[in-house]
């Protein structure tokens, strides 16, 4: 009876996480059409999970005050090492076994049961390690704290807790066994959360939050100050040039990767997730890097002929750097 009631738990935790996806990342949504069966189901179970985090942050976790975040955010390690308490051997390597991590903790979960369910199914199908999870806690724990970025290394360490684990998450899901496959998905993801940051410039004012490094901008003769004005000048324009190329950079070495997926629609899956959100960029780039007056977006005709370009010529979709 109770191997029942779990099995109906997780068939519904993934409907649950495929109604999450669809409402919240459409492009994610859209790309997945690429994958199928439990590949697909997958994914969204692994993007839910990483959504109520976020929205965790984002949203202050309906009211609550930063140490309450703090609290939530520390009951979710918790709840993801209770995920591999059948299989220590993929914990996190340095913060001691699964079990251990449990003892000392009888707090009630903040996240939904179904969705949880379906997110240890897809861990223990598809081994996935724990390492990514507890990065992703430890890049919205960055949130808690961290407002402004000083440099560029500080920057792309949160793109990678925050972004790049998501890569590498799905790289067992997707198929791949080769250990070289790590570095490139990371790099999709930096790259995309890069893309993210040069986009929202605006909506991060108005929270508070600067994630462009200040250096750089001081470097380009830029202050917060010209960023609340949204002036776009030679200055800004010079600026925006400069990190598109840096991000175009990490979704090229992103592509050199993409020849490791051996699941099927996985090489092309993740070529148009790339090749949408990289085109954010060009939209930027023909908007005269007006990032600040309106959001960019790729509209869905112009998803829609990407995806028959990753169909027909994939690698034209997410450009490879020479290997």
């Amino acid at each position: 009876m109770k191997s029942h009631e779990e099995a109906h738990r997780v068939v519904q935790g993934y409907r649950q996480a495929k109604r999450v996806t669809r409402h919240h990342a459409k492009s994610f949504f859209f790309a997945s059409y690429l994958l199928f069966g439990a590949r697909r189901r997958a994914a969204f179970a692994l993007y839910a999970f990483c959504r109520r985090l976020d929205d965790l942050v984002d949203e202050g976790g309906q009211g609550l005050a930063p140490v309450d975040l703090k609290v939530r955010l520390e009951q979710a390690r918790q709840r993801v090492a209770e995920v591999y308490l059948p299989m220590p051997e993929l914990a996190a390597p340095d913060l001691g076994s699964p079990a251990e991590r449990l003892m000392s903790t009888e707090a009630p979960s903040p996240w939904d049961p179904d969705e949880f369910a379906a997110l240890k199914h897809t861990v223990h199908r598809f081994r996935i390690p724990e390492q990514p999870f507890q990065d992703l806690i430890s890049g919205m724990e960055m949130d808690l704290t961290k407002d402004r970025y000083a440099t560029y290394e500080e920057l792309d360490l949160y793109c990678y807790r925050v972004a790049g684990v998501v890569g590498l998450m799905l790289t067992p899901v997707l198929g791949c066994s080769d250990v070289r496959a790590a570095s490139h998905a990371a790099d999709l993801g930096r790259a995309m959360q890069l893309t993210n940051i040069l986009r929202d410039v605006r909506e991060d004012l108005e929270r508070g939050r600067v994630y462009l490094p200040a250096d750089e901008l001081k470097a380009f003769g830029l202050s917060e100050d010209d960023l609340r004005r949204g002036q776009v000048d030679g200055r800004w324009r010079d600026f925006m040039r400069f990190q598109i190329s840096r991000a175009r950079a990490l979704y090229a070495r992103a592509g050199a990767g993409v020849h490791f997926l051996s699941g099927f629609g996985s090489q092309r899956m993740v070529r148009l997730m790339g090749g949408i959100y990289g085109d954010i960029l060009r939209v930027i780039e023909a908007r005269d890097f007006d990032v600040f007056s309106a959001r960019a977006w790729v509209p869905g005709r112009r998803k829609l002929a990407l995806a028959v370009a990753a169909m027909g010529r994939p690698a034209g979709v997410l450009k490879e750097a020479r290997r």
